[in-house]
C-alpha cells in the first residue's frame, strides 16, 4: 500500500477527533460561555450541517482541480475553522466556526477515496478505501479521549488548538506524499458532475448509506443509558467502553475492507445482516456487564464493515463524477448520524425501555438491506452479466475496469 494513504489517515484522524469531541466538551463549553447544555448541543448540529453542505457543494466546484491541491486546501479550511472556534468569543461565533470546521469534512473524504483507489490495483481498491478510514475510527480510540482529557484540564479553547496542530501535521503530510499526477482531467465541470448523480442507481446506494448507518447512530447515540441503566456500568465506565467502540470499529473496518476487494456486494449485505442480527440481540447482551462490552465492539465491527463497500458501491454508480458523489455519500452518513438519532430517541420517548432505540436501529438495517436488494436488482436488470462483476471507478471516466472474480 502506498505511503500516501498515511497522508489521508492523519487527515482522517484529525476530522474524526473534532467531530466527536465536542460531545465530551459540552458541559465546558456551556459553563464558560453561560448557555444551557441544549443550547450548547447545537454546536454538534452546525458542524453536521456543515458536512452535509460541503460535502457536495466543494466536491462540485473543485471539479477541475488537482486532487492533490484540493486536498491541501480543503485541510487548510478545517485548520482556519477549528483554530476560529478556540478564538471564538461567544457562542454565535462558536456556532459559525463549528460550521465552517464541518465544510471540508466530506469533501476531504471523498476526493481522498478517489485519489485512494487510484494509487493502487484494482484488487486493492476497497483496503485503500479502509485505511484512509483507519484515522476516523482510531480517533474514537485514542484522539477524542485524549482531546476530551485535553480540553477538562487546559480548557476547551486548547482541544481546537491541538485539532488545528493535527490539521498542519496533514498538510505537510499531503503535500510531500501525495503525488502531483493526481488530478481531474475532465473538463466537464459543474454540469456534468451534477449529471452523474441523475441516476437511480447512485441514489439507490446513497439510500441505503442513510439506513444502514441509521441503524448504527439509533443505537449508538444512546449507548451511555443503556451502559448504565441496563447494565449497571457506572459513569466512569462508559470512556472506557466508547473506546472498545473504537477498536471494534477499526477491526471492522479493516476487514471490510479486505473482504470487499474480493466481493463488493457480498460484503455489503453480510454487514447489514450483521448488523440486524447484533441490534436484535442488544436488549439480551445489555443485561450484564461483561455481554454489554462485547455487543459495543460487536456493534462497532458490525456497523463499520459497511463502510469501505458503501464507499465504493456510490463511486462505481457515478463513474464519471466519482468525488462528488463520494463526497455525496458523507453527506449522508451524516444524514444517517441525525436521523438515526432522531428515530432512536423517538422509541425512547415513546417509554419502550431504554434499549429500545437499538430495535429501532434493527428496523433501519432492514431497511438498509431492503435498499441495497433493490439497487442489486435494478443493476441486474440493466446489465445482467454472466456470473459477478463490479465495475470500478477511475480517474478517468472511460478507464472505469470490469474486474470479475
Amino acid at each position: 500500500m502506498p505511503l500516501a494513504l498515511l497522508a489521508l489517515a492523519v487527515g482522517a484522524f484529525g476530522i474524526g477527533t473534532t467531530e466527536f469531541v465536542m460531545m465530551g466538551l459540552l458541559p465546558d463549553v456551556a459553563d464558560d460561555l453561560n448557555i444551557s447544555i441544549p443550547s450548547a448541543g447545537h454546536l454538534v448540529s452546525a458542524y453536521a450541517l456543515g458536512v452535509v453542505i460541503g460535502a457536495p457543494l466543494l466536491a462540485a466546484v473543485t471539479a477541475r482541480m488537482s486532487r492533490r491541491t484540493v486536498l491541501i486546501g480543503l485541510m487548510g479550511l478545517f485548520v482556519v475553522g477549528n483554530a476560529l472556534s478556540a478564538l471564538a468569543p461567544d457562542n454565535g461565533w462558536l456556532l459559525a466556526a463549528r460550521f465552517l470546521s464541518g465544510l471540508p469534512h466530506g469533501a476531504f473524504f471523498g476526493v481522498g477515496a478517489v485519489v485512494a483507489t487510484n494509487m493502487v490495483t484494482p484488487e486493492r481498491k476497497a483496503r485503500s478505501v479502509s485505511l484512509m478510514f483507519l484515522g476516523l475510527t482510531v480517533a474514537n480510540v485514542a484522539g477524542v479521549p485524549v482531546a476530551t482529557l485535553m480540553g477538562q484540564h487546559l480548557g476547551w479553547r486548547a482541544t481546537f488548538l491541538g485539532v488545528s496542530a493535527i490539521g498542519l501535521a496533514a498538510i505537510a503530510a499531503l503535500a510531500f506524499l501525495i503525488p502531483h499526477d493526481h488530478e481531474h482531467t475532465t473538463a466537464q465541470g459543474l454540469r456534468g458532475e451534477l449529471a452523474a448523480l441523475r441516476s437511480l442507481s447512485v441514489w439507490l446506494s446513497l439510500g441505503t448509506t442513510v439506513a444502514g448507518f441509521g441503524a448504527l447512530f439509533a443505537a449508538y447515540s444512546y449507548i451511555t443509558p443503556m451502559l448504565t441503566d441496563a447494565a449497571g456500568y457506572a459513569d466512569a465506565s462508559v470512556t472506557l467502553l466508547l473506546a472498545l467502540f473504537g477498536v471494534g470499529a477499526t477491526a471492522g473496518n479493516l476487514l471490510g475492507g479486505r473482504l470487499a476487494d474480493h466481493s463488493l456486494r457480498g460484503t455489503l449485505f453480510g454487514g447489514l445482516t450483521a448488523l440486524v442480527a447484533v441490534l436484535a440481540l442488544f436488549p439480551l447482551l445489555m443485561r450484564t456487564e461483561l455481554t454489554a462490552a462485547v455487543a459495543v465492539i460487536l456493534l462497532g465491527m458490525a456497523a463499520f464493515a459497511t463502510g469501505s463497500p458503501l464507499q465504493l458501491m456510490v463511486m462505481e454508480k457515478a463513474s464519471s463524477a466519482p468525488s462528488l458523489a463520494s463526497s455525496a455519500n458523507q453527506a449522508a452518513f451524516n444524514l444517517a448520524n441525525a436521523g438515526g438519532a432522531w428515530i432512536g430517541g423517538l422509541a425512547l420517548a415513546a417509554g419502550f425501555g431504554v434499549t429500545s432505540p437499538a430495535l429501532a436501529g434493527v428496523a433501519l438495517a432492514v431497511l438498509g438491506l431492503a435498499v441495497a436488494s433493490l439497487a442489486y436488482a435494478v443493476d441486474r436488470r440493466r446489465a445482467p452479466v454472466a456470473g459477478r462483476e463490479r465495475i470500478v471507478a477511475s480517474h478517468v471516466p472511460q478507464e472505469a475496469e470490469a474486474v470479475h472474480h
